[in-house]
């Protein structure tokens, strides 16, 4: 064969291979999405090699830190944000978080006045580990005017509403600047901010007969409503009843149906009022025992802390019998003036050394405790510790 067949020859041989070898290309990717990934010898774009890999956050005690999860590609990092990142705090060495499952609590961060020293009163913000990430201290001139307890809640606003009994309510902001406030000495309990700007109060501090009992001012500190006890109760049994006041009326709440819950401690017993100021309806009669914080569940039960021996959290329907209770049996824990029932069907229970938090099936799931309690002894102990406590999910 001469050179010009040679070279002839050679270049149908080229195009009959590029030919075969097009064909076979195109075959391949005919193929469906399974025969293309598990074809020997190839890499599928979802090969698993090319996943950013993940790095896990730091835990502590089971739960999340404020560590980012971050996703590493050859080129940066990327910032995966986690579903419940908690905010980290300041570790309080006499506070310890007994229990927490994170399965089954609630979680959020919980609200509280914080009546551990009586030297150093404040408002408390902790996490589920129980480390502070925010706190208020009441000032010098006011710290004597927190017994017999006082009241804090978080508005609306994300101001925060507190009773130091026997002086008056405040609302400060989570600058710590006092933006409202209305001094009255009858004040005790509690204090409740209504979606009309009103502000509903107990005078349950020493209160006489001749006082009111319940009162709801305005912005300027105007009362506009209040309910007097002597209308209903001027009468035996009640007429001679005294202990911290006539009634000693400790916790307030205005109603969905525009009718007041008001809990009169001294009589045992809670009444709704009207609009009118008449008494519609009178529960827990033979039940209560210095009941405190009664709430008007959605279901239409009521659920409080009661005084009896031992003291609990009870919830009665409308018939007045209990559905559920939950005692504490450690009289060390004693009083116990708090109980919340929180949006996952849990109860959050305040007593003065333990806020616990326990299940339907009476299973605790969360608890915070005080550490030191050697100064919660006798009629002392009253006035220290906890009181109320709220958990506040964002």
């Amino acid at each position: 064969m001469n050179q010009k067949g040679f070279s002839k020859l050679i270049l149908i041989i080229i195009i009959g291979v590029v030919i075969v070898t097009t064909g076979g290309v195109f075959w391949y990717y005919q193929q469906s999405p399974e025969q293309n990934e598990s074809a020997p010898g190839t890499q599928s774009t979802q090969d698993s090699s090319s996943t950013p890999t993940v790095s896990e956050s730091a835990e502590e005690n089971g739960t999340k830190a404020t560590t980012p999860v971050t996703a590493e590609t050859d080129e940066d990092k990327i910032t995966v944000p986690e579903e419940k990142t908690m905010v980290r705090g300041i570790v309080d060495n006499d506070l310890v978080v007994e229990v927490y499952d994170k399965n089954k609590a609630m979680y959020g961060t919980t609200l509280l006045p914080d009546n551990r020293n009586s030297d150093k009163p404040k408002i408390i913000e902790v996490n589920m580990l129980g480390e502070i990430i925010w706190e208020y201290d009441i000032p010098q001139e006011l710290k004597k005017y927190t017994n017999p307890g006082f009241d804090v809640e978080l508005l609306p606003n994300n101001n925060i509403l507190f009773v130091l009994p026997g002086n008056g309510v405040y609302e400060i902001d989570k600058n710590k600047n006092i933006v409202w406030s209305c001094k009255t000495t009858k004040i005790s309990h509690d204090a409740d901010r209504l979606s009309n700007g009103n502000t509903l109060f107990v005078f349950g501090n020493n209160d006489l007969m001749s006082d009111a009992q319940v009162a709801e001012i305005n912005s300027k500190g105007e009362i506009v409503w209040s309910w007097h006890a002597k209308d209903y109760f001027d009468k035996e049994p009640y007429q001679s009843i005294k202990d911290q006041g006539w009634t000693h009326t400790n916790a307030v709440s205005r109603l969905s149906n525009g009718n007041t819950l008001i809990s009169i401690r001294n009589f045992n017993i809670v009444v709704e009022v009207n609009q009118k100021g008449e008494v519609v309806k009178t529960i827990g009669e033979g039940l209560m025992t210095g009941q405190h914080d009664p709430v008007l569940l959605e279901n239409g039960n009521l659920l409080f802390a009661n005084h009896g021996i031992p003291e609990k959290a009870v919830e009665i329907n409308q018939n007045g019998d209990v559905v559920w209770e939950f005692e504490i049996s450690n009289s060390k824990q004693w009083p116990t003036r708090d109980a919340n029932r929180l949006s996952n069907g849990n109860t959050l229970i305040t007593t003065t050394t333990k806020i616990v938090e326990v299940n339907k099936d009476k299973e605790i799931v969360w608890t915070l405790a005080i550490k030191d309690v050697s100064k919660f002894r006798g009629q002392s102990s009253a006035g220290l510790g906890f009181y109320k406590a709220e958990r506040i999910v964002k």
